[in-house]
């Protein structure tokens, strides 16, 4: 679909003709109740959803002026906004480029808190509709795109994990999360997945979740998932998956909260949402070294979804790290929903000239352009320990048995 917002896929006819009307899911400003789902929707100034490209768009009789003011698209960059594809935003099912192999070149000294890790949020929810949606490129899509931290968030339901956002299931388990990811290893050992692994919703935590947990780590880890505490270098855990966790009493990978975490997912205002997580950002390419910091770009609220705060925190958070191109910058870990091909190329550039270097085209898609800052020479070496179950962490929490990892030689 073009960026104009007078273009849309579906002509009047075909609107009237394959419109239906769903639960009003808005409640919004300038006398605009709110906006139906269906294969599309339309508002009460007139501005129309489009379910093909999953974009906004004006009939051509009538410009939603309100609308787009509510939605946050300011005009002149409206147009530009409204797009499928940008070097920030995606929400096609296929990234524009592709970087399978960025940390094959990185030195195995470096601690993964040195490094600049584009992630996802909320990386399996791709059903639910634009209120709940929070990627348009499925598991293998990202990992080939160069996404390196997944979220995964999953309920103990007839004994084993599945993956759902809130109270909908995303047609996918752990265990099959688990090996799809250790295929993409297997085929790329060079590389290393941080997992974060919650459970969703959990007014009450099932007691079961954490024993189930360490049962689909132990079977289908295959000795390729880290599970100690300790931040490991990279060389360490290439070909494996990092476990971060935030269980209450066991420890099954690096804890979660320990780490330094900007995640202001309640959005208010997408203007103070971007201020956030810059701050976040900024206080990772400054701050302490051997801390991890997650900076999470998405989020969502009553008046609006991720899908349109990604649109307006994407693109701000491409620029801010464009300035800084062509210089090593530790980013820490960018979470982001629907990211452009662009913005992980900046997030990847900023490790150094290797990690740059191992980015194509994909396939019937425009090529970024490249740019090679030059190379980290930072080889501080993090804390290694072994691994005896049961016994208590620096923590004070009990470790579960976990599969010994074997040091690369």
């Amino acid at each position: 679909m073009g960026g104009e917002l007078g273009t849309i896929q579906c002509d009047a006819a075909e609107y009237w003709q394959q419109h239906v009307w769903g639960a009003w899911h808005a409640i919004g400003f300038h006398g605009m109740v709110g906006i139906p789902l269906g294969r599309s929707g339309i508002g009460m100034h007139g501005a129309m959803w489009c379910f093909h490209c999953s974009c906004y768009a004006s009939p051509p009789w009538q410009a939603s002026v309100g609308l787009a003011r509510y939605w946050g698209i300011h005009s002149p960059s409206g147009m530009e906004a409204q797009c499928c594809r940008s070097a920030a935003f995606d929400c096609t099912p296929q990234p524009a480029a592709c970087c399978p192999d960025w940390m094959a070149g990185l030195p195995d000294a470096l601690p993964l808190s040195l490094l600049s890790i584009p992630g996802t949020h909320d990386s399996l929810s791709l059903f639910g509709g634009r209120r709940l949606r929070c990627q348009s490129w499925g598991l293998e899509a990202q990992l080939a795109a160069g996404v390196r931290f997944l979220d995964v968030r999953c309920k103990l339901a007839r004994g084993e994990l599945h993956v759902y956002h809130l109270c909908t299931f995303q047609r996918a388990s752990l265990r099959g999360v688990l090996r799809r990811t250790l295929r993409f290893l297997r085929a790329h050992p060079g590389e290393a997945v941080l997992m974060r692994i919650k459970e969703e919703l959990p007014i009450f935590s099932q007691p079961g979740f954490a024993a189930q947990l360490q049962r689909c780590l132990l079977e289908e880890g295959q000795g390729s998932v880290w599970c100690q505490e300790e931040m490991p270098t990279l060389g360490q855990v290439r070909g494996k998956i990092v476990v971060l966790e935030a269980l209450a009493q066991e420890v099954l990978g690096i804890p979660y909260e320990q780490l330094s975490i900007s995640d202001a997912w309640n959005v208010l205002s997408l203007e103070r949402k971007w201020m956030q997580a810059r701050r976040h950002l900024e206080r990772a390419a400054s701050g302490d070294p051997a801390t991890m910091h997650l900076t999470f770009c998405s989020g969502n609220g009553l008046f609006t979804c991720p899908e349109e705060v990604a649109r307006f925190v994407n693109p701000r958070c491409y620029q801010h790290l464009r300035r800084r191109r062509g210089q090593p910058v530790c980013w820490g870990v960018v979470i982001m929903d629907f990211p452009g091909a662009g913005l992980l190329q900046l997030i990847v550039e900023s490790n150094g000239l290797q990690a740059s270097r191992h980015f194509t085209a994909a396939p019937s898609s425009p090529t970024v352009p490249l740019r090679h800052p030059h190379s980290r020479g930072d080889r501080r070496r993090s804390r290694h320990s072994s691994t005896h179950c049961p016994r208590r962490g620096p923590s004070g929490r009990t470790l579960l048995p976990a599969p010994r990892l074997c040091r690369r030689t």
